[in-house]
């Protein structure tokens, strides 16, 4: 035999004892990608939550990068989740124009419309999604068929933790697009279907994208052991603002926290932790019983608190472990940063709002001032950032803070820095021009003083 030989010999025998980890390696890491719902940034201990113990959730941070800066798409959770499925300004579709998606939208997301999982599945990744989708209930446009290969999970805004019925009092607990009926906490059924989706996918020998979009901690208030409460608020809309204590809500995502350890468990169980990204991150800012420190206002506000959100992410094979990003991101950055881990792009027809992170992540390129836009119908919200500085509007009422220095957004520089208020209203103007008007008809959720102690002045009329 000639050295050759014996050489080609060996590099075949290593090869093959690389088995499984060097095929994976080549053809892009797994993905999962879990959302909570109305989370609020400072309500797991990684971001100083002293009551409230989340050490599954805090492995992704030690393993990974936590941001500090982090905004959600919009201050309620459908039209952030049309942002991160297309990496666009919701307002750019008119499933997006609604804050949120309610049982009397008949439409959602347009066929021709590319999405993440989509393309993902385009570039050879077996899909799935487990948990909420909130982007119309009309069943041809959900999600198997817009870009996931499989569906266990609700397709409303929520629902009942134990009888998984939605606001509007009917099953809401799907198996692609067949109604099922399965007992058991939602969240808890959700983390166990993600654990099945996990070890079938890292069987098939194809990179696997799972989307894992729980409920929690979202009302009703209803923690592993209130089924009562389930029972007493029956037929109604779930939202009993009469219900709910923090001792429920720690439990609420205490069971959550579980789950996210039982899918990372799954994946090192299944040989593929490595070779997998994972992101943990919230649709939008707290509500009632969250932590929004050190923050001002909470869900359906564009004040800190309703969009800063916690987010997570970790890829052993690239990511060094234990980063604090002080990167500004945002929810649509998602699209255009997976793809690129993936090795493929977005539709060049719909290029993203969003930014790939990952040269930031990498080190490979420094951090860097972002501007971004919002605006939000009820009581007729705008804000935009840019670097530091964050342009408000609510109602009537204008602000220019220092966010980075004042994350409370008290100091109001409106008069003592007239021209960069003058230049950031006048971006968020040209901006909006860009997207699609608001529509009298889309729903817009507020809070009024008789729901909320805290919200005395909502909803009523502007000042003469």
């Amino acid at each position: 035999m000639t050295r050759r030989r014996v050489l080609g010999s060996a590099a075949a025998g290593a090869a093959s004892l690389a088995g499984p980890r060097a095929a994976r390696a080549a053809q892009g890491p797994n993905i999962v990608f879990i959302m909570a719902d109305d989370l609020g940034y400072a309500d797991i201990a990684a971001y100083g939550r002293p009551d409230l113990a989340t050490p599954q959730i805090d492995r992704i941070a030690a393993t990974g990068v936590r941001f500090t800066q982090a905004y959600a798409n919009s201050a309620v959770c459908s039209a952030t989740r049309t942002a991160l499925i297309t990496g666009r300004y919701q307002y750019r579709l008119p499933v997006g124009l609604e804050e949120p998606v309610t049982t009397r939208f008949a439409g959602g997301l347009p066929a021709e419309q590319p999405t993440l999982p989509g393309l993902l599945r385009q570039a050879g990744y077996r899909t799935a999604l487990v948990g909420k989708w909130h982007l119309g209930s009309v069943r041809d446009c959900g999600p198997l068929q817009r870009g996931y290969d499989a569906f266990w999970g609700f397709r409303g805004g929520t629902i009942d933790y134990f009888s998984h019925r939605g606001t509007d009092d009917k099953p809401d607990l799907w198996d692609g697009d067949v109604r099922i009926e399965e007992v058991g906490y939602a969240t808890h059924l959700l983390g166990r279907h993600a654990v099945e989706t996990i070890a079938a996918s890292a069987k098939a020998g194809r990179p696997f994208f799972l989307s894992l979009h729980f409920n929690a901690p979202h009302w009703p208030w209803e923690a592993p052991e209130d089924e009562a409460e389930s029972r007493r608020i029956a037929g109604s809309n779930l939202r009993h603002f009469d219900g709910g204590t923090q001792a429920t809500y720690r439990r609420i995502v205490a069971e959550m926290d579980i789950q996210v350890g039982r899918v990372l468990d799954a994946l090192e169980a299944n040989g593929v932790a490595e070779d997998t990204i994972v992101v943990f991150t919230s649709d939008n800012g707290g509500e009632r019983f969250s932590d929004t420190w050190p923050f001002t206002g909470r869900k359906t506000e564009l004040l800190e608190g309703g969009l800063r959100i916690p987010a997570l992410v970790s890829w052993p094979r690239r990511l060094k472990a234990g980063q604090v990003s002080n990167q500004a991101m945002i929810t649509m950055d998602w699209l255009p940063t997976l793809l690129a881990a993936a090795g493929t792009a977005p539709d060049p027809g719909c290029p993203p709002d969003g930014i790939d992170l990952l040269p930031i992540l990498t080190g490979q390129a420094p951090e860097r001032p972002r501007t971004f836009f919002w605006r939000y119908r009820a009581n007729a919200q705008a804000a935009m950032r840019d670097g530091d500085l964050k342009y408000l509007k609510i109602r009537d009422q204008t602000f220019l803070f220092d966010v980075v220095a004042d994350p409370l957004e008290r100091a109001n520089l409106k008069a003592r820095r007239p021209e960069d208020f003058a230049r950031l209203q006048s971006a968020w103007t040209a901006w909006d021009a860009t997207m699609l008007p608001e529509r009298a008809e889309s729903f817009s959720e507020t809070y009024t003083g008789a729901q909320l102690a805290d919200h005395f002045g909502a909803g009523a009329p502007a000042p003469k």
